[in-house]
Order: C-alpha cells, then structure tokens, then sequence
C-alpha cells in the first residue's frame, strides 16, 4: 500500500504593517493580467480609481459618454483577445455602458464592464441612495455573467473569475460591480499581494473530436458546389495562416462576412463576394467558419439561399449554435485554430478540388458583376453619390492596405460592404451581429490606441451623431484617427417632406448644409469640407499622411440613399391611411 502524504497549508504571509486598498488591489490585479489600458468616463465613486490607474503608468483613456467607452473598449477585446476595460460610475453611467456590454456579448467580443455601485445594504432596503441601482440583476440577462465584489480579499478572485469568463469558450462581456465601499477598505499589504491571481491560460485550445473532423471532411468531399462562409469569429481567432492555406488547398469559392473581410485579401481569385446571390442559392455543401446563421445570412433559409439542397458544416466554439435555424449535417465544435487545422491536415492526406464548372460558374460571375459596376465607382457626380465616393475611398485603401476601415451607417455601411476592398485581416470594423449605429467613434479611437495604425472611420451623417463629440476626445490624445462624414442631410436622404405639410422638417431630415468639418476644428484638429470626388480623395490622402485628427465633411447627394439602405424589408410600413 503506498504511503500517504499529509500536505500541509501553505502558511499565510506575515504581516508586515504596511497597508493596501481596495483601490490598489483592482489596479494591481488588472496589472498582473497585463490589462493596462482603460476606457472610461469618471465620476462617483471610481474618480480616484483613475486617477491612480493613471499614476501607476497603465493608460486611461476619458471619454464623453459611457456607451462610446464601452464600443471602444469592445473592440479593444476583439482586436487583442484581451479583455476590454470600460469603467463606468454608478446607476445612469452603468445604464449607458450596458448597451456596449451587451453589444460586446452578441458580437463574443471579450469585454469586462467595471462600475462603482451603491452600498448593498441600503439599495437592499430601497433607501434611497444616491443613484440606487440594483446593477448586478440589471446587467445578468445581457452578458455571459456578473460579479459583485464585496470583500477587498476577493478582488483578485473577482478580477481573474471575470478576466476567464470573457475570453474563454466563446467571448463575450463580464459585469463587475465594485461597490464604493469596497474601494476604500484595507488590508495589510502581503495578504492583499497574495490574494492576487495571475490567470493561466484563460482561453484554452479546444479540440474537435477525431470522428467529427472524418464527418466533416466527407460531406465537404461529396460536394459538387462547395462554399467557405468566413465570419468574424475567424477573423477574431487570428488563425489566418491556417484559414488561407485550408481555403487555397480546398480551392473552394468563400464569402467573407464584413469584418471577415481581409482575412484573405477582397481581391483574391477564390473571393465570391462580388457573386454572393449566385454562391448562396446553388451551393450545395456549405461551411461555416466563425460564421453563424443568423440574420445576416437570413438563417440558412429562404430565398436567399434558393432551392438547391444545402448541407452545413459548422465550426464553433458553441456547441448549442448548432442546428439554431437549420440542420447541421457535420457539427465541428472546438476552437477555430485547431478545427481548421484538423480539416487541413485530413485535406492533405487526400483531396479532390471542386468540380471545375462550379469554379469558372463563380469566377464569370465575379467578373461580370466587377465589370457591371466599374464604371459607377468612378462616376464625377457632383454632389456626389454613393458609389462614386466610396469608389474614391476604396482606391486609398488599396493603396495603404495598414489603413484600418471604421464603417456604420445605412447607406454608408451598406454600400462600403460591397464597394472597399479589404486586403489584410481585421482591418474593417462596422456594426457586426446587432447592426447597431454608434460604434464609430467610439471604434476609431480603441483601433488607433490598441494597433498605432492609421484609422479612416467613415460614417453616415446620422449615425455619427451617436458619437460625434467623441472626436474632442479623438483631438484631446491627438490620434491618428481621419474622419468621413457622408453628409446627405438626414436619415437615409435628406429630400423627404413633412407629408402633413406643416412647418416641422420631415422626421428623417437634418439641418441643410451642416457643417461637421467645424466640429473638428472647435477642438483643435482638422476640418476639410469637400463636394467632389478629387477633393475627397486629397484630402482623405492628406489626413492619413499627417496622422493628425481630421474630420472630412463629404456632401453627397441628398437624394441618393434609400430607405433604410439593404435592409428595407425589415422595416414595416403602414399600408392604412388616415383621412
């Protein structure tokens, strides 16, 4: 019989008389876990809290309003595999950075949202506090957990059990509720150094089932029209060597989602995008990378995907994604890195590329549809439209391919989809899963802070005012960050009528020749207003070359958007009229 061994207790660290705080302890923890960068509004009660973030040398970056800290702080997450920090006050502040929160979470962008709270026992009883919230319950349905911290010896517990449960499995946003109390109680200082948590692979490989990859690799070899979706899971995964080489040893036609877009360059010849009516409706054998099957790829049904029978295979992290809208002939679930590499390694012991009429089919198609549309890109309209000033753009981002592309918008968004190409991985940032408008500045700011690259945010007029006076912010850290505002006056266009015929604008209608360029210059940086093509692209050029902030006032023709953009279907109209 083996002898048994007793472990004794590790002994707790002497006192030493020295004290720390909870102030201290949050810093220290986040610090331990190489998280030196916070987005943030201050105010009652973490003010101080910046404060000495700032002092102990990690950044902190103040914004205007606490839901354009929170987008920035999102795709700070997506951008690093890191969480993202947004810091917040308490109850209203809570309230504003929650959307970005619950943003982050459709979108498993990995984010921590940290805010001061009331004290519990008197939010318990309803006292009345200042700015009484019972923020943990309001924040648990919109994110994967939430925290409250109410002993400074479980700071670092609390720290490291939100930093794990952001980025591991599939990511998505933490609620940290840091009472004010909490942030003043002491501790001696050894024992506050040793309840710190350094955490150990927070995100760890998960690996497909051998019999799963066989599964996958047969329905993908019996196909006759094959399709690689790409999502911008795959894009966050960073396994772009790997998703190349398996897309060029497939040979298969992909799509790439928006943000997937760059993971292989827009101008790849296997790149269907440009015949994506045609690759959805006759596929037969479809595979999903970090893609999900929802409403941006009308849930794997309909008539966007035809008639033609369709099998699924699907890479996810998630087991419960599939089958959420449709059938899934060959569920691959495991992270994406090691799937696709387990798909490729099956490919090379044997793999037929797809049927050559299937291939030259997509590629006629792609080159038709380029062709058809070549000449609306170089159109010299003055006012300009769409397509002629986003044709502009996407020459300049061609040729500074290190230019990271903010976009949201209707028309704006929608049209750049399709318009710039995109030719390095995670270099376009927009809307994503939700289609939410506000994420600009918000976005531009955490992409110039977390990458130094230069960053061309263009937007729509209308969804830039969500986040407009995040551009004094962009001034006040003097980022690289250049500025489009497509200005047609209003939502959508700016040609409607009240139809009552009263003296109000109509409701999708902004003041006339606004002037956003002098927005910019109330802050320090550069305003440039432009009316054509040749002016856009001189200026855009100039902006990204001075890395000053800049704000270009582009005017496009009020009558060029349409409802909604692509996406009219989705919003009712009334078929009644009231006499």
């Amino acid at each position: 019989m083996a002898d048994t061994a007793t472990q004794t207790p590790a002994a707790e660290p002497a006192a030493t008389g020295a004290l720390t705080d909870g102030f201290n302890l949050v810093i220290d923890a986040l610090k331990l876990n190489d998280i030196n960068t916070i987005y943030n509004v201050p105010g009652i009660p973490i003010t101080d809290l910046g404060r000495l973030m700032q002092a102990s040398g990690m950044r902190v970056l103040s914004f205007r309003h606490e839901q354009n800290a929170g987008y920035a702080a999102s795709i700070a997450g997506y951008l690093t595999q890191k969480p993202g920090i947004c810091m917040t006050v308490s109850a209203p502040g809570f309230l504003n950075g929650l959307t970005a929160l619950a943003h982050a979470t459709t979108n498993c962008f990995p984010m921590i949202l940290i805010s001061g709270s009331s004290e519990r026992e008197i939010v318990d009883l309803q006292q009345g506090d200042y700015e009484e919230m019972d923020q943990l319950a309001i924040a648990k349905p919109h994110c994967k957990a939430a925290y409250r911290i109410l002993h400074a010896e479980d700071i670092g517990i609390g720290i490291a059990r939100a930093i794990r449960t952001a980025v591991s499995g599939r990511p998505g946003g933490v609620y940290l509720d840091l009472p004010g109390k909490l942030l003043g109680q002491t501790l001696d200082a050894a024992k506050g150094a040793a309840s710190l948590v350094k955490v150990i692979d927070p995100a760890p490989r998960q690996l497909p089932a051998p019999d799963a990859v066989e599964r996958a690799l047969d329905v993908l070899r019996n196909a006759k029209r094959p399709l690689i979706i790409l999502g911008k899971g795959a894009a966050y995964s960073q396994a772009d060597d790997e998703i190349r080489e398996l897309v060029e040893t497939s040979g298969m036609p992909y799509l790439p989602m928006s943000m997937a877009k760059g993971l292989l360059p827009d101008t790849h010849p296997q790149c269907a995008s440009a015949a994506r009516s045609l690759v959805l409706k006759e596929s037969d054998v479809v595979l999903l990378i970090g893609a999900r099957l929802n409403w941006l790829l009308s849930h794997g049904k309909g008539r966007t995907w035809g008639d033609a029978p369709k099998k699924f295979v699907q890479i996810d992290i998630e087991p419960r994604e599939m089958d959420s809208n449709v059938e899934i002939a060959a569920p691959l679930v495991g992270d994406i890195g090691s799937c696709v590499a387990a798909l490729l390694a099956g490919m090379k012991k044997g793999w037929t590329p797809p049927p050559a009429d299937w291939t030259a089919e997509v590629g006629d198609k792609v080159e038709t549809n380029v062709a058809r549309i070549a000449p609306r890109l170089q159109n010299t309209n003055v006012p300009m439209d769409f397509h002629g000033a986003l044709g502009a753009l996407r020459t300049i981002i061609s040729e500074r391919p290190d230019t990271i592309l903010v976009n949201e918008g209707a028309n704006t968004l929608d049209f750049a989809r399709m318009v710039i190409d995109i030719h390095q991985p995670r270099k376009r940032l927009d809307v994503g899963t939700w289609g939410v408008m506000g994420i600009g500045m918000g976005y531009a700011i955490a992409a110039a802070v977390e990458t130094g690259s230069p960053v061309l945010a263009v937007e729509g007029d209308s969804a830039f005012g969500f986040s407009g006076m995040e551009i004094e912010t962009i001034c006040r850290y003097n980022l690289p960050v250049c500025v489009v505002v497509f200005n047609n006056g209003g939502i959508y266009r700016g040609s409607d009528v009240n139809p009552s015929g009263g003296e109000d604008v109509a409701t999708t209608v902004f003041v006339k020749g606004a002037r956003y360029d002098k927005m910019m210059e109330a802050f320090g940086g550069v305003g440039m207003h432009v009316t054509s093509r040749d002016e856009l692209i001189q200026a855009v050029n100039t902006a990204l070359e001075s890395g000053k902030p800049t704000l270009v006032n582009a005017v496009i023709d009020e009558n060029a958007g349409t409802e909604s953009g692509r996406i009219g279907n989705l919003n009712p109209q009334s078929v009644v009229t009231k006499k």
